[in-house]
């Protein structure tokens, strides 16, 4: 039987049960230790007795650190992942226990950012990460009582907006390259190699010559942002872009950082008088493009990197009037 004491107007529980640990706990009321003490005994009397302690022990800031030594290392966005655990750290929750925080909190915390300006996108990652963390403290950090505060508001999130549709309209692609040549530079051969490609901005700053087969014309990319490797077949446009590029000797092909392959593009639109189109855009470009010259999902996925069909299909935007003509 748990035993009650009263100290300074608060209750103290003690639960001792042979082969669990003793446990004690204070509350303000006896009703509360009571409620409390019939809970535990009656999961140790079912057998399904996880202890809490460590969760009530371990705050939000401790867990914050652990994660970030040991999880986050371990992606490749690590260098992003850390600002966002920094926010964390600055939050009042951190000095709270994890066993603390509840779904209204997490709820309270959507709704400052909200009231902050800060992007639904931005949010949804936030509240994605302190999820991934009380998942990985139940999971391998020996806290199974913990339950994940984040399940509780899922309806609480903001609603993200709408896939970017953004593509290449009329001789938007004859301005883009007259003006790229005009800029100098490596812009105009990238701006073919992603139209050609479906590369990312960073998979195409990253690429090595002796990753480039012209024999088979595929291009391997060792690194990519799923990590998994893939192999990208290669257009005779997109050969013809390399042609003219010196060899350098770190074996890199381009000169440009992803962040300068931003910038110049940004450039080359203004100069073309071309507005809302973004270098990603050129993949959504290029992914299209691929369905329309008749390739299936499972080749194109095989081309882009997509892990699913869904992904897949945020990416490709079909014209219309380029159906009309397959529909006979």
């Amino acid at each position: 039987m748990a035993a009650f004491q009263k100290r300074s107007g608060a209750w103290r529980t003690l639960i001792r049960r042979r082969g669990y640990p003793p446990l004690t706990r204070t509350f303000d009321s006896k009703t509360q230790a009571e409620a409390w003490a019939r809970q535990i005994e009656g999961e140790m009397d079912r057998g399904v007795f996880v202890s809490r302690a460590e969760a009530e022990s371990t705050t939000l800031a401790e867990a914050l650190d652990r994660y970030g030594l040991e999880v986050t290392p371990l992606k490749r966005s690590a260098g992003i992942e850390r600002f966002r655990l920094e926010r964390w750290h600055r939050h009042p929750l951190s000095i709270r226990s994890l066993a603390a925080i509840r779904g209204k909190d997490v709820a309270d915390y959507i709704r400052h950012r909200k009231a902050d300006g800060a992007a639904a996108a931005t949010i949804h990652k936030e509240i994605n990460l302190l999820s991934h963390l009380f998942n990985v403290a139940r999971t391998a950090w020996g806290m199974e009582s913990l339950s994940n505060p984040v399940d509780f508001v899922k309806g609480q999130r903001p609603k993200l907006p709408g896939g970017r549709t953004r593509r290449l309209i009329d001789d938007e692609q004859a301005c883009l390259l007259a003006a790229a040549h005009a800029y100098g530079g490596e812009i105009n051969p990238i701006i073919t190699w992603a139209i050609e490609t479906a590369m990312r901005r960073g998979e195409i700053a990253a690429m090595r010559w002796e990753h480039i087969d012209r024999k088979d014309r595929v291009l391997l990319i060792p690194e990519t942002k799923n990590g998994t490797p893939r192999q990208v077949p290669l257009s005779t446009v997109a050969l013809q872009a390399l042609d003219s590029l010196p060899r350098r000797l770190d074996g890199l092909v381009w000169n440009m950082r992803p962040d300068s392959i931003s910038q110049a593009f940004e450039r080359v639109c203004k100069a073309a008088g071309i507005e809302g189109l973004t270098f990603h855009d050129l993949r959504h470009e290029a992914t299209s493009r691929l369905f329309e010259k008749g390739l299936n999902p499972m080749e194109v996925a095989a081309i882009t990197g997509h892990k699913t069909l869904q992904m897949l299909k945020r990416y490709t935007h079909l014209k219309a009037k380029d159906l009309v003509e397959r529909l006979g």
